[in-house]
Order: structure tokens, then sequence, then C-alpha cells
């Protein structure tokens, strides 16, 4: 039998104005430049809470997505309240070698981080968290 392949990041620590230091599960994740078909490299928060994957609204740019007019304008709920975001059906994502075709929100607002979501893309890979502080990423085939 095949070993598992796996990919592996360490957890990013943070100051905390409560806790002093806090480390935080991070994933280096490519996504896909709509208008210029290059992968384009950025950390995201992984967060097993959020329904699916948000992005900050900067990013649409730097992505090739047109908020406008790629975009359907949603509404949307998180700890802040309710916020407008425009929702992208299908971004194309890698971990890795794995690659995924997800749907993602862009917030209105740009100081958020980006935040892996679970549908269509966390829930699709087995994910350990480690008390070694790494999070690890396998496919489940």
């Amino acid at each position: 039998m095949p070993p598992i392949e796996k990919v592996v990041f360490n957890y990013e620590q943070k100051s905390s104005p409560v806790f002093g230091k806090v480390n935080r599960p991070v994933a280096k994740v490519s996504i896909h430049n709509r208008s210029n078909n290059l992968w384009t490299e950025i950390w995201m928060l992984v967060d097993s809470g959020a329904d699916y994957t948000i992005l900050p609204r900067y990013m649409a740019k730097d992505l090739g997505v047109t908020l406008e007019k790629d975009c359907k304008v949603l509404s949307t709920m998180g700890v802040g309240g309710y916020e407008k975001v425009y929702f992208l059906s299908k971004l194309r994502v890698k971990i890795g070698k794995w690659e995924r075709e997800i749907p993602a929100g862009f917030l209105e607002r740009s100081e958020i981080p980006p935040l892996m979501g679970r549908h269509l893309f966390l829930e699709t890979f087995d994910v350990l968290l480690s008390s070694k502080k790494t999070i690890s990423f396998s496919n489940p085939n």
C-alpha cells in the first residue's frame, strides 16, 4: 500500500490582546487568476466554522474577478452581524498538488483575513490539527 501523501503547514503565531500569543492554523493556497491564467499563492486561515471560503474585497481585483459582473450579491451573517458578500460560484484553488473548484465570497471590506471554509474545500480533505502546532491535509481517496 503506497504511503499517504499529505501537505503540512506550521501554525502562525499572532499576538492577542487577551491571551498574549495565539497559534492559528493556516495553509498556503494557490488561487487561479481568471484574467491572466496564473496562480497566486496566499495564506488562508483554516476556519472549520465558515460554511464557505471568504476573501477580502481587495483580492477580487488581484484574482481577475469583477465583483459587479462575475458575482451575485448576497447577505451573510458572521460574528459582526450581517454583511454584503459578493458570491462567486466557481473559483479554482490548489493545496499542494490537489486542485478544487469551490464557491467563494468576497466581503465588502478588505481588513479580514482570507478564510478557508468547509463547502467543497476543507470538507474534501482529511485534516489533522496537531498538538505539535501543525495542520496537515491529505486526500481521502
